[in-house]
């Protein structure tokens, strides 16, 4: 058992990264552009994340959601998907984030796909 381990999806609003950082230092939240993802596919966002640990955060509602659920489809693995709508206030995203990884295992968000706030 592992505590989750986040990969910011190079559309995610930095500011939801920064806050969580800032609330619990501890969090392991990386962006994709920091480890060469940042203009890649997000067939190729979600095999890195799935080959490294990582549950992706992003706002790209449709295209990555749908990748997900393809990959699912086709026998693959995902360590989850948590997507948050551009249009939701950043706090309550901040505070689901850190209970995620406060109060759950990574195990638990295998295949998951998820909308923040909780």
């Amino acid at each position: 058992m592992s505590r989750p381990r986040f990969l910011a999806d190079h559309d995610l609003n930095e500011h939801i990264v920064d806050a969580v950082q800032r609330r619990e230092p501890a969090i392991e939240f990386i962006r994709a552009r920091d480890v060469g993802m940042g203009e890649r596919s997000d067939d190729d966002v979600l095999a890195y994340a799935g080959q490294h640990g990582y549950i992706i955060v992003s706002h790209d509602v449709n295209t990555m959601t749908n990748a997900a659920y393809m990959m699912l489809d086709a026998g693959g693995t995902m360590n989850g998907l948590l997507m948050v709508q551009q249009t939701k206030p950043i706090g309550p995203v901040v505070d689901s984030l850190v209970l995620i990884w406060s109060a759950s295992d990574a195990e638990e968000w295998v295949g998951q796909v998820r909308f923040l706030p909780l």
